[in-house]
């Protein structure tokens, strides 16, 4: 007999697991195959799933159970639904950790067809819906294993696991294999299936399921259906059930007018408690998806003592309790309570707003009412949580693209949707008033005087009280660099905004202030990557994301002040780029006072070539992510910047041929390795890689530098990539590179690859002098000593393969492969070429590349060269997840070798298509 909850099984029955096994999971919600069949659940009637309730599994296992013994249908299923399935079921081939996306429009019944999706399939995969604590992937991943393997490696089930957010994928993907790697786990199949939910307003048009506020014909057939049952079973009562009604009536705008009619007795003059609270959730609905308050809080706010009825909060909540509902999504939760659908929360908010009163006064009033939560040291942490993302989260802006059918991120949104409704309906001043009342609730929340000082900088334009606010978040979070950041962006935009109608002293007032506060936040950021918190299994955790923007922000100020400065007198452009000391035209600058900035304005132009060659590094080496390319206005704005700074005249501090030619390299951005290596991506013209090339070779020969040879080299090289030719060869320099002592981690990462690279061994070939295992491993700890830090939440570019070539010609870099691949011109995901590795199947591409041979195991993969195995890093992990040998094309980022559009070796010889090319398609 069965002692507890069932599994699904990889091969025959169900596998049955002990009681305890439940109290392994807190951050899943695991769905078992026999979900409620061993139990008697209380007969829970479906009428509040109807009328607006989230779905639970007891509504979907209720509905069965009536729909079997022929009482009524079951659930309808929208259109997407088998789609849906089949998309989940095409992911059970092959190893690997897929994902599935569903998009929906909010209030389009998504996470309702998630959920029928997951219980249709209990018996096929191991599901399960991720609760909480998204940001612990470690957690879930360990959890995700566990269900995985049942306890021991010979019960190994694939899991559905239902995600209701996007941005953890990657990471909770990454952790999920890290598990694996850890308990040497073997598997054929499917680890997990994600299934993502994911919120969206703006339209798609592609390959994903996509629920809109919208039916089709043939639902709206089954909908026209299921009334009459529904009339048939609740009679009158069906006019109440206003989660199936709007979608019965095609998301009717009248019929929600009129649903919403009884909110058009309110007034400003006349607001009983009722009013008040059925607006408070009316906002949050409107504003913020999945929120509620606590029924036991409604109650108390409405004076009412011991609820002795189960639907207590309907009936005292008359004439609006039927535009509200509540809910337990648990035994263990406690009751909630939220208006029937967002549609309903919206109009309800117009209506009131309509009314006299506003959506600042809803606000206003909710803060003044639950602030008293606060004096006893327990406001509700989830509503804090719901009124922050209400007044802070800032949304990005997206635009759909009719010719690819997807969706095209922008920046993200000046404030949050209300502050932003706040100010088109009504005012700025009243967003800063609403702003004002919630940083004086919440006397330890810094973003609240966060946004309160966004708004008082960029919509009112009064910067001394932008500046108190911003000092005032600094001070509730001092080692945050991101709220130190608000400081900074105040003085800024007050320079930007007023610095014409200042004179030069007042320029550099505030120009000293911003660039000091930028400094501020560089330093918390710098000292911010040096932390590390240890997580409950003890696995040290590194601050995700750098924080470059008081970098880029000090540029900005640089730049505006160098306008500003030369605007008021030409004078300033020899004092900046320091051809001239300040001291020496204070007379012709008009003002002696302007002395005390001397120290500022020399360390100007020093600090723009440090920061600029920071940007040519982070830029040049890395991205945002596998899909996503960094914003063009940085490097445009660091170019601007740096241009100025470096001036008409060389320095003349160094020894004159060297400055001479060092000049002409910062003019052209390529003083550094990393701005010799970004030429590529600024497309130069042959001559200027050859006058690039030129200034390199004449540096090194007045210093005789490995950094100067090695960027000499580079150059060389890429001169090559753009068909340059040149009356002298390196090949001299070249061996004495070859014949330097092996690098360690001390030197920089751009020569342990150019050493890599000039050593790497043709594909039989073995290197007895140059130990290309142990090099690998310098350059990688030679990259965290360097770059790691800044590096760690992004992705690496690829900077050179090696090609068919011999000598320098094999080494091709990235941007000849783009430029091969014409697929990107009218591809919508280009941005994208390297993530999926479309570019790999151009012919064109693959004719440039040396394919090289190697083996995965263990979940690396190895290089073969001769008889031994050298282990790289893979592009794509999801390529490592069977053991196999491969054929692959050799990469370099600046870590060092990668191996790109990993192919299976079959017995014959032959290799297989690209494996790993398409994300939904994942090995």
């Amino acid at each position: 007999m069965a002692t507890g909850p069932a599994l699904s099984a990889a091969y025959g029955p169900r596998k049955t697991v002990k009681n305890e096994f439940r109290d392994l999971f807190s951050l899943l919600d695991v769905l078992y195959a026999d979900q409620f069949e061993e139990d008697d659940p209380a007969d829970q009637t479906e009428e509040n799933f109807y009328r607006g309730a989230p779905p639970n599994w007891l509504d979907f296992h209720n509905n069965e159970q009536t729909a079997s013994s022929g009482s009524e249908t079951l659930f309808i299923k929208r259109d997407g639904y088998e789609k849906l399935k089949e998309q989940i079921q095409k992911q059970r081939k092959l190893p690997g950790i897929p994902t599935v996306k569903l998009f929906h429009q909010s209030g389009s019944g998504g996470t309702t067809m998630a959920m029928q999706v997951l219980w249709d399939l209990k018996k096929t995969f191991r599901c399960a819906v991720l609760t909480n604590s998204s940001s612990n992937t470690t957690g879930v991943a360990q959890e995700v294993v566990q269900l995985f393997t049942a306890g021991s490696q010979g019960h190994q089930k694939t899991v559905l696991l239902l995600i209701n957010e996007e941005q953890i994928l990657d990471n909770l993907q990454e952790s999920i294999m890290m598990t694996f790697k850890e308990q040497d786990i073997v598997t054929r199949m499917p680890v997990a299936i994600l299934l993502s939910c994911v919120r969206k307003d703006v339209l798609l048009q592609n390959e994903n399921v996509f629920l809109r506020r919208e039916l089709s014909e043939n639902e709206q057939k089954k909908f026209n259906e299921k009334k009459n049952e529904l009339t048939t079973k609740y009679g009158k009562k069906i006019q109440e059930l206003h989660g199936f009604n709007i979608m019965q009536t095609n998301f009717s705008k009248d019929y929600i007018s009129k649903a919403c009619e009884v909110f058009r007795s309110c007034s400003k003059a006349r607001r009983p408690r009722k009013a008040q609270l059925a607006a408070f959730l009316s906002l949050l609905n409107a504003y913020v998806p999945g929120s509620y308050l606590l029924e036991s809080q409604c109650l108390d706010f409405l004076r009412f003592e011991n609820p002795t009825c189960k639907n207590i909060m309907e009936e005292k909540m008359q004439p609006f309790g039927h535009l509200i509902v509540t809910y337990q999504q648990d035994e263990r939760s406690e009751r909630k309570v939220r208006m029937t659908h967002p549609l309903i929360a919206k109009c309800c908010t117009d209506i009131v707003d309509s009314n006299g009163v506003t959506r600042s006064d809803t606000a206003r009033n909710l803060l003044n009412n639950f602030h008293r939560y606060q004096d006893h040291g327990d406001f509700p942490q989830y509503l804090l949580g719901f009124i922050k993302d209400m007044l802070t989260k800032r949304e990005m802006k997206t635009k759909y693209n009719p010719s690819t059918g997807s969706e095209v991120k922008g920046d993200q949104e000046r404030f949050s949707k209300l502050i932003l409704d706040i100010q088109k309906k009504e005012s700025s001043v009243q967003s800063a008033s609403i702003l004002k009342v919630a940083t004086k609730t919440f006397l330890h929340n810094p973003f609240f005087p966060q946004a309160l000082a966004r708004v008082c900088y960029i919509e009112l334009k009064l910067y001394n009280l932008a500046e108190m606010w911003a000092k005032r978040a600094k001070q509730r979070d001092p080692q945050n660099s991101f709220i130190a950041d608000t400081l900074g962006q105040v003085h800024k935009n007050h320079l930007k905004n007023k610095g014409k109608t200042y004179d030069s002293r007042q320029i550099l007032q505030i120009a000293k202030k911003a660039i000091e506060a930028f400094k501020d936040e560089e330093q918390l950021a710098e000292e911010d990557m040096k932390k590390t918190d240890m997580s409950d299994d003890g696995v040290a955790r590194f601050p995700h994301m750098f924080n470059c923007r008081g970098q880029f922000g000090f540029l900005q100020v640089c730049n505006l002040l160098y306008d500003l400065l030369v605007e008021k007198n030409e004078n300033w452009k020899a004092v900046l780029t320091k051809n001239v000391t300040l001291c020496s035209v204070l007379k012709i600058l008009g003002d002696k006072r302007l002395h005390r900035f001397n120290d500022l304005i020399n360390g100007l132009k020093g600090e723009v070539e440090k920061k600029a060659q920071f940007f040519d590094e982070y830029l040049t080496y890395s991205k945002i992510s596998i899909d996503k390319d960094d914003p063009e206005y940085i490097s445009k704005g660091t170019s601007e910047c740096q241009k100025k700074y470096v001036g008409d005249l060389p320095s003349t501090q160094v020894k004159p041929n060297v400055a001479k030619y060092m000049h002409e390299l910062q003019q052209n951005r390529a003083a550094t390795s990393a701005g010799v290596l970004a030429c590529m991506d600024r497309e130069y013209s042959a001559d200027l890689y050859m006058d690039i090339t030129r200034c390199w070779k004449e540096i090194f020969e007045n210093t005789n530098s490995n950094s100067d040879l090695t960027n000499f080299i580079l150059a060389y090289v890429l001169s090559l990539n753009v068909g340059a030719t040149f009356p002298f060869s390196p090949a001299a320099l070249i061996q004495r590179l070859k014949q330097r002592t092996p690098l360690n981690h001390n030197d920089p990462p751009e020569q342990h690859m150019l050493a890599l690279l000039l050593h790497w061994p043709t594909d039989s070939e073995e290197n007895g002098v140059f130990d290309l295992n142990q090099q690998i491993q310098e350059m990688h700890r030679s990259y965290e000593k360097t770059y790691i830090k800044y590096f760690r939440s992004r992705c690496l570019h690829p900077l050179f393969f090696i090609g068919k070539g011999k000598d320098l010609d094999r080494l091709v870099h990235r941007k000849v492969l783009e430029q091969l691949d014409q697929s990107h011109q009218t591809d919508p995901d280009c941005s994208n070429k390297w993530g999926n590795e479309n570019i790999f199947k151009n012919e064109k591409v693959k004719e440039r590349l040396l394919k090289v041979k190697g083996v995965v195991r263990n979940y690396k993969v190895f290089l073969t060269i001769g008889s031994k195995q050298i282990e790289i890093e893979a592009n794509l992990q999801r390529c490592l997840w069977r053991p196999r040998q491969v054929y692959f094309f050799l990469g370099f980022t600046i870590r060092g070798p990668v191996a790109f559009g990993i192919q299976t070796k079959r017995p014959d010889g032959e290799v297989s298509k690209l494996e790993c090319s398409n994300p939904e398609e994942s090995t």
